[in-house]
């Protein structure tokens, strides 16, 4: 009772010390009404600025991170993802790239005709840069991936073949009758028959890609091992660019997809036959630079020696070596003198007078190892 009489009275002396304001409200209406809690505000309290925030929606969410619901990578990345993949080089900067795999689409147009004695049709979906952990992310299991070793290359690819192909290929060559789709079965692993069927048609489609670099570069793609889990078809570090290349494979009324990923590794030993804008163009040739770098290299000055005679002494006899010594030479006065650039060999010549100054007279034509030199050069 004590400490509620003492609170009557704190109370009743602070509202002595603070009258009420004009109008008839206390002064802590000024502050606004906290009696709704931490609900709201009132109207005194400047609840419109607060009350106007407008909260974003799940689509405008998406928009600002850039990310793409749909599943359709064709799209030019926006908001935030593009920021994250502004370090990824446009597979458009490599322009012979599609000329390879429009290529690459005829020749699987007629191998896999032959290949399944049925009518084939083989489209070019789309060609992307992605990072290679994004794309092994997004692969729709169940799958079989087949990684491939190109050879001059000295590194690897990746190819991705979807179910319905996989069931589609063994319908097929397991003489499956025409107009009834293929049988799915889920939940279970391929089998044996599964896998070599897929494997053999992984290299006929390898076999076509390299017919299809070949007037490019000639590169030998070895099919390495099939998987099925995609964590252990792992050939470059999550972060590292790709180009992914997404094949589509009609038979009447089967067929499916065949996925060709290459890092940007991979690629990088032909990075300048791919920056060619069309087949057989010289990177870098221009006739007029090339006539006046001709032009100054005949005009440049050149440093020859001539050798009289070589010797091979102990380091010990060199470091005793001391004013006044004499070192005899082999050499006579018939004998030939050696002319050589640096480290090559020219020809050689016999020495004598011209005037005041010695002179070497040449009495033979350039060595082999002075013509390979030069020939590098061209």
């Amino acid at each position: 009772m004590a400490d509620e009489l003492d609170d009557q009275a704190a109370m009743a002396q602070w509202a002595s010390e603070n009258p009420p304001a004009e109008g008839g409200e206390s002064a802590p209406g000024a502050f606004g009404d906290f009696s709704g809690g931490m609900g709201g505000w009132d109207d005194g309290g400047g609840g419109d600025a607060i009350g106007s925030e407008r909260i974003l929606n799940q689509d405008e969410i998406d928009s600002l991170l850039g990310f793409d619901l749909s599943g359709d990578g064709s799209d030019d990345r926006t908001g935030i993802r593009a920021i994250i993949n502004s370090a990824l080089v446009s597979y458009e900067r490599l322009p012979m790239l599609e000329i390879v795999f429009d290529r690459l689409v005829r020749l699987m147009t007629t191998s896999l005709r032959n290949f399944t004695s049925d009518n084939v049709e083989v489209s070019l979906d789309n060609i992307s840069s992605i990072r290679f952990g994004d794309y092994l992310n997004s692969i729709p299991l169940p799958a079989i991936l087949a990684v491939f070793r190109a050879e001059e290359l000295d590194n690897y690819g990746l190819l991705t073949v979807d179910s319905n192909l996989i069931y589609s290929i063994v319908d097929v060559l397991l003489g499956g009758r025409r107009g009834t789709a293929a049988m799915r079965i889920e939940g279970r692993p391929y089998t044996t028959i599964e896998r070599v069927l897929v494997q053999r048609m992984v290299e006929v489609v390898l076999h076509d890609a390299k017919a299809a670099f070949e007037p490019l570069h000639p590169v030998s793609f070895t099919l390495d091992r099939l998987e099925t889990n995609p964590r252990f078809a792992a050939i470059a570090r999550p972060a590292n660019a790709a180009i992914l290349v997404k094949l589509r494979i009609d038979m009447e009324d089967r067929g499916g997809r065949i996925e060709l990923l290459l890092p940007y590794a991979t690629l990088e030993p032909i990075r300048k036959m791919l920056l060619q804008q069309f087949m057989g163009e010289k990177f870098g040739r221009d006739n007029i630079w090339e006539g006046h770098l001709a032009t100054e290299l005949w005009t440049t000055q050149m440093e020859v020696r001539a050798v009289l005679d070589e010797q091979q002494l102990p380091l010990s006899r060199v470091l005793d070596l001391k004013v006044g010594d004499t070192l005899m030479l082999n050499a006579t006065a018939d004998s030939l003198v050696e002319l050589r650039a640096g480290s090559i060999p020219l020809t050689r010549g016999r020495m004598g007078r011209r005037n005041h100054s010695i002179a070497v007279r040449a009495e033979g034509p350039l060595t082999t190892a002075a013509k390979k030199a030069v020939q590098k050069l061209k």
